[in-house]
């Protein structure tokens, strides 16, 4: 018999028994979406997040003080990296999470208190109004800058621009809105409040600064100014080393991309056990099967059939249905991932290569699960198969 004579009989079979046959591919479809939707979120979070930090351009560095009661970075040391050569810009920051209400409306935020390069060197874009100002930060002004979720809380609609609201009991009016920076991870960028460094100071009761970005002159500059950074926070802070730390973009991206990848593949490995529980199902039914079809196995031996035909046929039948489930589970996948992206708001990011292996796992799967049922099938006896009831 051949090939396609075979793959003709599992299809009648399989139409004989649609409902056991859906039930059988359920694991490989439920394997294969699971993998497709995961890697895809996965892939999409790392994408997001990697373009999100090259878009603040590959010159700048990031000061992190870690354990802020044993090291305090002040204002005048953060001015001490405006004087290292190389730097074009820099912008401290002192953060905290405030309450901030309108009315009846009230939502939880991160506060940023910064100055007017926080614009520049984070690269943000206004919906409206205007950032902070030098002047702000001088005279301690009451204003606030409102990212785009939060004003969307308390304001909906309207134009918060010229407006009030209470931080942490205080009035404080409202100069600009951000725009939208999005989301990553299920983590949203845009729930923010930004004020005058000095006005920060006072609303979370820290004067120390936790994070200094500091923007270089160039790329090419980049490893310069880096080391003089280092060399200026050994001289401020001796002997405590483990309490601060300096990074580039290029080293932070490396990092976000290899902590997003081991997830990915964490959550693809989790996805695809789904898929051996398929292939246990498909063995488990095609068990049944031979049972079933004892004596039509007999009587296909008594007229002629091979060990080999009785073999390929069982062993194509599993490997049919494993290839339906791999295409349905592909199908639903896509789908799934789709809305997933819609509803939660997240990036997704579809890989052919991961569509490929997870469609080529189903098969193998199917091949793997499907030996030993036709093995079984292939060494029965025609005569005690012909007697079998």
């Amino acid at each position: 018999m051949n090939p396609l004579q075979s793959i003709k009989m599992a299809l009648r079979s399989i139409k004989g028994n649609k409902v056991r046959a859906f039930l059988t591919m359920l694991g490989v479809i439920i394997g294969v979406s699971s993998v497709i939707v995961l890697v895809a979120i996965g892939q999409g979070s790392s994408k997001d997040i990697t373009s999100r930090i090259s878009s603040l351009g590959t010159n700048l560095l990031t000061v992190n003080i870690i354990g802020t009661d044993t090291v305090k970075l002040t204002e005048d040391d953060v001015g001490k990296f405006g004087g290292i050569s190389g730097v074009k810009d820099l912008s401290p920051v002192v953060s905290g999470r405030v309450t901030v209400k309108n009315g009846a409306e009230s939502t939880q935020v991160s506060l940023t208190g910064t100055n007017s390069s926080y614009q520049t060197v984070r690269d943000l874009q206004l919906n409206s109004g205007r950032f902070l100002s030098d002047m702000d930060d001088e005279y301690r002004q009451k204003i606030a800058v409102l990212g785009s979720g939060t004003a969307e809380t308390l304001f909906g609609t309207d134009d918060p621009v010229g407006q009030y609201v209470q931080v942490n009991g205080t009035s404080f009016k409202v100069v600009g809105v951000l725009a939208s920076k999005g989301g990553a991870l299920g983590q949203s960028g845009d729930n923010v409040i930004v004020m005058p460094l000095s006005t920060a100071e006072r609303v979370v009761k820290n004067t120390s600064v936790q994070t200094v970005y500091i923007q270089a002159d160039s790329e090419q500059q980049l490893g310069i100014v880096m080391a003089r950074t280092q060399s200026e926070l050994a001289k401020l802070f001796p002997n405590n080393q483990d309490n601060y730390s300096v990074v580039n973009q290029q080293d932070l991206m490396d990092t976000m991309s290899s902590v997003t990848n081991t997830m990915t593949m964490m959550l693809a490995g989790i996805a695809g056990i789904s898929l051996l529980v398929g292939g246990i199902g498909i063995m488990n039914i095609m068990l049944v099967s031979v049972s079933e079809r004892t004596k039509e196995i007999g009587i296909r031996k008594a007229i002629g059939a091979q060990r080999k035909d009785i073999l390929l046929q069982f062993l194509i039948e599993a490997v049919v249905l494993s290839s339906m489930g791999g295409i349905a589970g592909v199908a639903l996948g896509l789908v799934l991932a789709k809305v997933v992206a819609v509803a939660a708001g997240l990036t997704i990011a579809y890989s052919t290569a991961v569509i490929l292996i997870a469609f080529m796992f189903s098969l193998a799967t199917g091949v793997v699960f499907g030996v030993f049922p036709a093995n079984k099938a292939s060494k029965l006896h025609p005569i005690q198969a012909l007697r079998y009831e």
